[in-house]
């Protein structure tokens, strides 16, 4: 069968929509929703890079006379974090009120306005530290993107592909941390956009940066891909519900479960890359350390990419529980190689053990996702026995993508409190460790966690 379209005020409406059955997936689904998923995740990059552009700005601050302290330079990296999961919050329940093609293209536009306020700002010495905390938060519109692109991309597709799916929606949008690290430390050193970009500014010490560029570089971008969602994809008739349809779970106890482990696994990764650049400043000034800080991200997000299917084959759960083991181990391998007590520390041994720390939030990210669309699937049933078998997996999808974007959104605020960790450890105790310790501490819980609900022998819901 072919899908039935309509093109009224609200864009292309797609009102038959079937991803389970084979038939219609081979002949019309596939094409479709990778075609979908194709705009998202140019889309949630760009969301990514405005999200995490105060990450490297910050760091370059001082050398252009904003004479701002540690702590206050951890919060701006930070601010933008606290904002972003917040809007999650309430980007989760957008899609099915709006459209996934609609909301896509409003949330890319407003992108611009911290882009542009960025550009602005940074060319003026005087501009006020309160100024910079707005456009912190501002950027925060990036960081509630994500939740809304990943409730839209986990309709499109079938249960056999959803972990790898949101895989690439999530692993190559997260690429937008890994590209924003690696762009603007280049184009900040050039008259990118010539007379029209503003004048230089002059660094202490020499040289010259044209830091609004790290705004100015994504506008066109964000212009192009705007349109590309608006005329490109698609609505789901399916996936309309109301507020108080989608508000049902928060009552189910496995949002709150795979919230708790999801901070353990995308707040690690995007909070460790709201703070990574500025951190190795601070603890290895001898190191030109921004050129490398863009690696750390690049590997969280192709690890989500290419280490989906592992959740997909042997199930999410033990990925999951074996991911957090790990990341124990490596967070101790960070902490062993900071400058303490007097020493130098080892700048290459920090640095693996961080790139170990990603590439592990980057296959927890991937297996905590699977896990659930498959728990939902086996809850529902269970919950609503009144429900016959296509209608109790309509509600299953409808909730599995409202849990997945609400534990996005929890899972976000890592982005505020790691950051701002660090900076509040620095200011007590003179180094980072006393936060890192608390990060390990979190993660054996995760562990426990993970064990007790999804893994153990006898577990309710194994997964």
């Amino acid at each position: 069968m072919s899908i039935t379209a309509t093109h009224a005020a609200k864009g292309p409406i797609l009102t038959d929509w079937r991803p389970e059955d084979s038939d219609f997936w081979q002949s019309t689904g596939k094409r479709v929703a990778n075609r979908n998923l194709m705009i998202s995740v140019p889309c949630l990059l760009l969301a990514f890079a405005v999200w995490m552009v105060w990450s490297v700005v910050v760091a370059r601050l001082p050398a252009i006379g904003f004479a701002f302290t540690t702590d206050q330079l951890f919060l701006l990296a930070a601010l933008p974090g606290l904002s972003g999961a917040t809007l999650r919050i309430f980007y989760s329940f957008v899609i099915p009120i709006f459209g996934g093609r609609r909301w896509t293209a409003i949330s890319t536009a407003s992108l611009l306005l911290p882009a542009l306020g960025i550009g602005f700002a940074v060319q003026n010495p005087e501009t006020p530290y309160t100024i910079f905390v707005i456009l912190a938060l501002l950027c925060g519109f990036g960081g509630g993107n994500f939740a809304s692109s990943m409730s839209n991309i986990n309709y499109f597709f079938p249960k056999a592909q959803k972990g790898n799916a949101l895989a690439v929606n999530a692993g190559l949008g997260n690429l937008g941390v890994s590209v924003v690290q690696f762009v603007v430390p280049v184009v900040i050193t050039m008259a990118v956009f010539g007379a029209m970009g503003g004048q230089s500014q002059t660094i202490s010490g020499g040289g010259e940066l044209w830091l609004q560029n790290a705004g100015f570089v994504w506008v066109p971008f964000l212009v192009i891909f705007t349109l590309a969602a608006w005329f490109g994809m698609n609505d789901l008739a399916d996936a309309k519900a109301n507020l108080s349809d989608q508000l049902t779970i928060l009552k189910r106890k496995h949002n709150w479960i795979m919230s708790f482990l999801y901070i353990g696994t995308f707040g690690s990764f995007i909070g460790y890359s709201a703070g990574f650049p500025l951190l190795m400043r601070t603890q290895f000034p001898a190191v030109d350390a921004l050129h490398f800080a863009f690696l750390g991200p690049l590997v969280g997000a192709l690890s989500r990419v290419f280490t989906g299917w592992i959740s997909d084959r042997f199930g999410g759960g033990r990925v999951t529980l074996w991911a957090f083991v790990a990341m124990i181990f490596a967070v101790v391998g960070v902490i062993w190689f900071l400058p303490l007590a007097g020493s130098e520390g080892n700048f290459w041994g920090f640095f693996a053990c961080f790139m170990a720390l990603f590439f592990l939030t980057g296959v927890g990210n991937a297996s905590t996702f699977q896990m659930i669309p498959v728990i939902m699937r086996k809850e529902i049933p269970l919950l609503m026995p009144h429900l016959d078998k296509a209608a109790a997996l309509k509600t299953a999808e409808r909730e599995a993508g409202a849990i997945i974007a609400f534990t996005s959104a929890m899972a976000a605020y890592g982005a505020f409190f790691i950051p701002k960790s660090y900076g509040t450890s620095i200011a007590m105790t003179g180094g980072p460790a006393g936060a890192l310790w608390a990060f390990a501490g979190f993660y054996v819980l995760c562990v426990l966690v993970t064990w007790v609900f999804y893994t153990r022998k006898g577990a309710a819901t194994p997964c």
